[in-house]
């Protein structure tokens, strides 16, 4: 199955937006402004469901981003 040239290019384009966003996400987590993740300096189940969260999404954006680069190499070498 060949995808087209602009949905290679939106994977690509979602997988670098869950780059910036997930990482900022987790440092957001580390700051905790909200006061919930870490409860006298140790880290709470709220702090490691999140943190868990954001891994698996950043893990699975990152290959919805490889998926689009491989799409576009596909598209390059078929002509």
């Amino acid at each position: 199955m060949k995808l087209s040239r602009r949905v290679c290019w939106f994977l690509v384009a979602f997988g670098a937006w869950s780059w910036c966003i997930w990482i900022t996400f987790v440092k957001n987590l580390w700051a905790d402004a909200s006061g919930l993740a870490f409860h006298d300096g140790n880290p709470t189940a709220y702090f490691w469901i999140h943190l868990l969260l954001a891994i698996v999404s950043f893990l699975l954006g990152t290959a919805i981003g490889l998926i689009g680069l491989k799409g576009l190499k596909a598209l390059r070498t078929s002509g």
